[in-house]
């Protein structure tokens, strides 16, 4: 609502008027990013002191107004200052991410290799000693700047970029509305009555080029708040964005949470990433005696048809983009088209733009669905199982390669990343720890004796080399990959407890290295069984039976055989003496069946066929018997009147 005219407003009408801000913001923020996207002055901003030395404050905006760095409106625009400490921070932001990317690139062109796509482990070690943090960064992140850097090369007849300000242009701006960096006198957020609820006001203008504060008004927008913020949380301002032709507003809260501990853990839940099964997890307990041992065979969480719908739509993307490229280079002149494109392929690629745009938009609301998902099942195996503390392998170094075009693809468009992120939020909710540990040897070695295990394709063909069965020939333990390997995890977190550190950069806690002999105690203890073996010997008289016993077979007479050709069900054991089988015999024979072991050199090789009984040597009710169709012409018409369903 306006609440200068005192006029409702419509969704469209809103997202107009904030549209009408956002640009303003954008515009005065790609102006001063596009000022100072240089060495220099991100090395200013990133350093936190300004030139007497004082400390930059936290803020962007404030850090930038500190450095004498300010924005200006476009020419005849009125703005008060709020929206210019919006456009400051937005910029702020940017350039201070900045600074990682270019000492990245500075460390790899420093160490740049004879072959960089080929390393050495001798220029895989100088690489990580150029780049700050490289001890512990991902090689995909060190390729995937290697690549940039040769792409620079080829476009520039082989020359090497300076830095990343010259290999990347300054980035684009997003078109949103960080309401966090105003005050009162821009915007205010409020709780209703109803605690489901909040009221947002803040300032708008009526046209999209103000030329006065009298163009400028408050606008009341009530907010539905989700069920994931407690009635009790402190609301913060939100960032305004659009999404389908709608505002949206990301609000930010702050409500009390138990604290989390890095050691004195006693259970723990072990989480596994798999492919066709995205998460394998299971508790394991610390005893008193130092002794681990697993509660049951976990869980798996199977994600397959979402999967599946994910690599559909990563299909249908990839073949949009290769028809937009083919457009683009009809209009350039090369490939199939020579000259101009006529306006039937500029209305082509305008579809596929839209087309592709909405694709992204599915697979990045698929992905985000599919994370929420994952991490609420983890979480609550942990509530279910008591477990205080959340052990997963961190494989941020793991790259596809070797398996495929196909499986190589299948695991790099996996959703760890976020799965990793709203496990870390909804574990901190209720005070649970979550602790990434090194992913080196989980599923290779036993979880029982930490030998190497040799993995076959099932466990009735031991022979057959395959990764979903583990069997250890040391000790005897076999059982299902992924379950082997979340017993490791968790075994290894709760031997590994007092490395537990948090990281500087994100406060995430990890285990970075692994210590000998902490590995030797990491090991799950076997349960053993303890079945009851008490005495069953008679210990008074035998029960008396009845003197008619229930038949082995049926008792009772086949029914009469109705008019016609088609046979009928045997009653008891079919006659041995006829030409064809029962049609039974023919059905459905190797749905339940295993292969027969060849009693040969290799016995574990089957080396014979299924070898049918029941019904296919001619006996009825049997192994495989099915009854025939039923005959409903015959069975008398005893329908009643009341009661029907149609």
């Amino acid at each position: 609502m306006d609440e200068k005219t005192g006029g409702f407003l419509t969704s469209g009408a809103l997202a107009e008027r904030v549209g009408w801000c956002a640009d303003l913001v954008s515009a005065m923020a790609s102006d001063l990013l596009a000022e100072h996207w240089n060495a220099s002055d991100v090395d200013a901003l990133a350093s936190g002191e300004d030139s007497d030395g004082r400390r930059l404050p936290t803020n962007a905006w404030m850090a930038l107004r500190r450095l004498g760095w300010s924005a200006t409106a476009p020419g005849g625009v009125k703005v008060n200052d709020r929206i210019v400490r919006m456009a400051q921070e937005e910029a702020g932001r940017i350039l201070r991410s900045a600074k990682y990317r270019a000492d990245l690139i500075t460390g790899v062109l420093a160490s740049w290799p004879a072959d960089p796509l080929k390393r050495t482990a001798r220029e895989w070690d100088a690489v990580r000693t150029a780049v700050p943090g490289g001890r512990h960064a991902p090689s995909s992140v060190i390729k995937g700047r290697t690549r940039e850097i040769i792409a620079f090369a080829k476009a520039n007849g082989g020359r090497l970029p300076v830095d990343v300000f010259e290999a990347e242009d300054a980035p684009g701006v997003a078109r949103v509305l960080l309401l966090s960096s105003c005050d009162r006198q821009q915007v205010t957020i409020e709780r209703c009555d109803d605690p489901t609820r909040a009221l947002l006001r803040l300032q708008l203008p009526t046209r999209p080029d103000p030329t006065s504060y009298r163009d400028w008004t408050w606008v009341a927008c009530p907010i539905a708040l989700p069920p994931t913020i407690p009635a009790h949380a402190i609301l913060h301002l939100p960032t305004l964005r659009f999404h389908g032709g709608q505002v949206r507003a990301d609000i930010a809260f702050t409500h009390a949470v138990p604290n989390t501990s890095r050691t004195g853990h006693t259970i723990a839940l072990g989480v596994d990433w798999g492919l066709n099964t995205l998460l394998s997890a299971g508790t394991v307990s610390l005893g008193g005696d130092g002794r681990m041992t697993a509660h049951g065979a976990g869980g798996m969480f199977r994600a397959a048809g979402v999967l599946a719908k994910q690599h559909r739509l990563r299909r249908l993307s990839e073949h949009l983009r290769a028809k937009s490229d083919h457009y683009q280079r009809l209009a350039a002149g090369r490939g199939l088209g020579e000259g101009p494109v006529s306006k039937v392929q500029h209305g082509k690629q305008a579809v596929l733009r839209d087309e592709i745009r909405r694709v992204s938009a599915r697979r990045s609301n698929l992905n985000d669905a599919l994370a929420w998902a994952a991490a609420r099942w983890a979480v609550d195996q942990a509530v279910a199982a008591g477990a205080g503390v959340i052990y997963l392998e961190d494989l941020r170094s793991m790259e596809a390669g070797g398996m495929g075009r196909t499986m190589n693809t299948r695991l790099s468009h996996l959703v760890r990343a976020k799965i990793t992120d709203r496990l870390r939020h909804l574990a901190a909710e209720i005070g649970i720890a979550v602790v990434t540990v090194p992913a080196r040897g989980t599923s290779k070695n036993c979880p029982n004796c930490l030998a190497p295990l040799r993995h076959s394709k099932s466990p009735d063909r031991p022979a057959v080399p395959g990764w979903k069965w583990a069997l250890c020939p040391s000790c005897g333990y076999q059982g299902d990959r992924d379950q082997g390997a979340w017993r490791r995890i968790a075994a290894r977190g709760l031997a590994h407890q007092a490395k537990t550190v948090a990281d500087r950069a994100s406060g995430n806690l990890v285990i970075r290295a692994l210590v000998d002999t902490l590995e030797a105690v990491g090991v799950i203890t076997p349960t053993v069984c303890t079945a009851s073996h008490a005495d069953r010997s008679k210990t008074g008289p035998t029960r008396p039976q009845t003197t008619r016993p229930a038949p082995r077979r049926r008792g009772v007479p086949s029914p009469s055989r109705p008019p016609g050709v088609e046979g009928k069900r045997p009653g008891g054991h079919a006659s041995t003496d006829r030409s064809r089988l029962p049609r039974a015999a023919h059905r459905h024979q190797s749905v339940t069946t295993i292969s027969v072991l060849s009693p040969g050199p290799r016995p574990e090789v089957s080396t014979s066929g299924h070898r049918p009984q029941g019904a296919a040597l001619g006996a009825g009710f049997h192994l495989h018997v099915h009854a025939s169709r039923p005959r409903w012409e015959t069975i008398p018409d005893t329908r009643s009147g009341t009661g029907s369903l149609r």
